[in-house]
């Protein structure tokens, strides 16, 4: 089992993913391996909020070049996590 800390890489911070924490919607780098419950219990733990659903995703690399070289940037996981309503996450509001 992965600890619940290692689950949660990183907050998602783009535009895309600030309009859609506007509509309660928080969107996380995640471990490759996590599942959706696991994800759930972590952001539930972490942060103490109740998740309502999790939708996890692939991103693949994109093509890059360094020099004459070329190449592709790992792929990652996105989770994102639907809370109620009347639940923020703090961290992310700057509280």
């Amino acid at each position: 089992m992965i600890a619940y800390e290692n689950i949660l890489i990183e907050p998602v911070l783009s535009e895309k993913a600030n309009i859609m924490r506007e509509e309660g919607k928080y969107v996380f780098k995640v471990d490759p391996s996590a599942t959706k419950i696991q994800i759930k219990e972590a952001v539930r733990r972490l942060f103490n909020v109740h998740p309502i659903s999790c939708t996890v995703m692939v991103v693949g690399g994109k093509p890059k070049r360094q020099r004459y070289k070329a190449g592709y940037t790992s792929s990652w996981k996105k989770a994102i996590v639907r809370l109620p309503k009347n639940e923020k996450i703090g961290i992310f509001e700057g509280i």
